[in-house]
């Protein structure tokens, strides 16, 4: 049994698996990590910690803005509960 590979909280995989999960047709990932240098949930690195996500997507039509992120969160859980610290969610 081999152990699972520990997941890669960069700005492409994150913006893969949006793209992959809410079919976008708009989508920006920003990593802001270094912005937040010495805030809780930094990690030293200045990357993998703080996000910003720009997106449209349908199947956001006629969803609440509260169900809208919880789209966005529950497409990221895996990174969220590997130490992503922060998202910022724009929903256009």
């Amino acid at each position: 049994m081999s152990t699972p590979t520990p997941l890669a909280i960069t700005a492409d995989n994150i913006h893969r698996r949006l793209q992959d999960r809410l079919q976008p047709t708009a989508l920006q990932v920003l990593d802001e990590s270094a912005e937040h240098a010495g805030h809780v949930g930094a990690n030293g690195t200045g990357l993998g910690t703080h996000f910003r996500v720009r997106i449209s997507s349908p199947l956001f039509t006629g969803q609440r803005r509260v169900a809208q992120h919880r789209l966005v969160y529950d497409s990221l859980q895996d990174f969220l509960d590997a130490g992503l610290h922060a998202l910022a969610i724009e929903v256009n």
